[in-house]
């Protein structure tokens, strides 16, 4: 038997192999050598081999990423414009409050406060209306609040009419002393 091992190490020394034994003639011995040692020649597959395989992504490969890519944007601008819906929808309440706070604190400042209903526009797209009740505690008896209390309702309206929308504010203001009714 012949040794397995490289002579002149890194030199470029020979590979010694074990030669033909009695009655092997050496027929098909460079394929079966091949396929157990890695060299020579090897027979024909239809699967390519991790060797001769190139390295990359397939089409599909490729395909199902761009799919995923515009599945994650579409989701994307979705979430996007519903921020940007809501961020409007904001906008226009807290332009609402600073019209109904404004409204409020400036109701019954040069005049009586008096019961009753009126309404108005703040500009092109707010409208008001003020509704004042006189406002009884609760648990109290009609007649014992001597203070005048007033309920005052502030209702905001915007949007279109397809689309409306309304805030509404109330506070207590103080004025003549209310009249007893029966």
């Amino acid at each position: 038997m012949a040794d397995r091992r490289r002579r002149g190490g890194r030199r470029g020394g020979t590979t010694v192999r074990p030669g033909l034994g009695i009655g092997d003639s050496g027929f098909g011995r460079a394929q079966r050598a091949s396929a157990h040692r890695g060299g020579g020649l090897r027979p024909k597959s239809r699967i390519p081999s991790p060797e001769s395989r190139q390295q990359g992504f397939t089409l599909l490969e490729v395909i199902a990423a761009i799919m995923l890519l515009g599945i994650a944007f579409a989701a994307l601008l979705k979430v996007a414009g519903g921020a940007m819906a809501l961020s409007r929808n904001a906008a226009a309440h807290d332009e609402a409050a600073l019209w109904a706070r404004s409204a409020l604190d400036s109701a019954y400042v040069t005049e009586a406060v008096t019961p009753g209903s009126r309404s108005g526009k703040f500009n092109a797209r707010y409208r008001w209306t003020l509704t004042t009740t006189a406002w009884q505690p609760p648990g109290s008896q009609p007649g014992e609040n001597a203070l005048g209390l007033y309920r005052l309702d502030l209702a905001v309206r915007w949007g279109s009419a397809a689309h409306p929308q309304v805030a509404h504010f109330e506070t207590l203001r103080l004025g003549p002393a209310q009249a007893d009714t029966p």
